[in-house]
């Protein structure tokens, strides 16, 4: 049986006096198929919606309330479950207000004088009208799980000011002294207004490469008299290096001279980072504020050298897929350790491997194979 065209409806499901249904027939104007993208768009957007504390928060760092900002980095960087799925729904909201920083890394050998170049350059950038915000990280201590929290002590002048706003976040342990949630910090101050995000790192270890892993130019802060020991540092830190300062220059004008050229050398030697930047080596004294301009006209010159090629924010897309997996990994981690027949086997696995009985090819395929079931 055919359909009349302009009926509204199906025909009937069955014929008469028939079991078999017949075929519906439908017209031939039919709605169009939802778009499934736009559905999970709108599953996201309407899934957790904000509560009215969490808005109130929002706003406030996007007013550029300095209040509002301390209060939304201690929420992720809160272990709770609970205060963890706030802060991603309170940075999801952010979100469109980020990316506008130009984001500086800073480390150095200790001693170097980083909080006092840090202070300076900050006073110097305020006074160009821009807003600075300091994400300094402090190593832990490994009895108490604590954090010296200093530099706001050490940045006296800096921490009066409206325009700047310092964070020293204990490092919890992770790699390099960096703490986990810095990455999340800095896009908070992004949303808040502020145009120079600075991460100042401890140091030591793999913190530089960490570092260098979500800034935008990373900076080795030296001293004159460290040239003769240029050949202990780590040709991984100098690679990373797009700026070598040397600081407390006036101490000694020979000395830094040697180092200037002992650094070049080393630069030289290397294969740059990037085929549009030749990281320069300068000379500054941040105690007596003498460099600090010079230091920045080589920012914006990087800028200049790497936003027209597509290289500046090629960057920032490679370490936003970097981050991505390390969350990953480190999830995957917590849930096989968390994995009822993993915590069952795991020690005698580990005793097994220990006495050479199992090899940790086979420990690791066999427990890894419990989070199949």
């Amino acid at each position: 049986m055919r359909c009349s065209p302009p009926a509204p409806r199906p025909c009937s499901d069955r014929a008469p006096g028939s079991r078999i249904p017949r075929a519906r027939c439908w017209k031939k104007s039919r709605r169009p198929a939802p778009d499934p993208s736009r559905d999970r768009s709108a599953a996201v957007v309407h899934a957790n919606p904000l509560s009215e504390a969490d808005q109130a928060l929002v706003a406030g760092v996007l007013a550029g309330q300095r209040r509002a900002l301390a209060k939304a980095i201690t929420l992720i960087e809160s272990t709770r479950a609970d205060h963890q799925q706030r802060a991603q729904q309170v940075l999801s909201a952010l979100l469109p207000a980020t990316g506008n920083a130009m984001r500086l890394g800073i480390s150095g050998v200790p001693g170097a004088g980083k909080s006092t170049f840090i202070e300076a350059l900050g006073v110097w950038l305020i006074g160009q009208g821009k807003k600075l915000a300091v994400l300094a990280v402090d190593p832990s201590s490994s009895v108490s799980g604590g954090s010296i929290l200093g530099d706001k002590t050490r940045m006296e002048l800096l921490s009066q000011r409206e325009e700047a706003f310092i964070r020293p976040s204990p490092s919890a342990g992770s790699l390099g002294g960096v703490a986990e949630k810095t990455r999340e910090a800095m896009l908070l101050c992004e949303a808040a207004g502020y145009d120079v995000i600075i991460i100042e790192t401890v140091g030591v270890g793999q913190s530089e490469t960490t570092v260098a892993g979500m800034v935008d130019m990373f900076c080795l802060l030296q001293l004159p008299n460290a040239g003769d020991d240029l050949q202990a540092i780590k040709k991984g830190i100098v690679e990373i290096a797009d700026m070598v300062v040397i600081n407390k220059a006036d101490i000694d004008p020979r000395a830094t001279a040697v180092a200037r050229a002992q650094w070049r050398n080393a630069l030289h030697m290397l294969r740059p980072a990037s085929p549009n930047w030749a990281p320069p080596v300068i000379a500054l004294s941040a105690l007596h504020k003498e460099g600090i301009a010079d230091f920045w006209d080589q920012v914006e010159k990087y800028q200049a050298a790497l936003r027209p090629t597509g290289e500046f924010q090629a960057r920032r897309q490679h370490q936003s897929l970097s981050w991505m997996w390390q969350l990953i990994d480190s999830g995957l981690r917590q849930h096989f350790r968390h994995h009822p027949r993993v915590q069952e086997n795991l020690p005698a696995f580990i005793r097994s491997v220990e006495e050479g009985l199992t090899t940790p090819a086979t420990a690791a395929r066999t427990l890894l194979d419990y989070l199949k079931h």
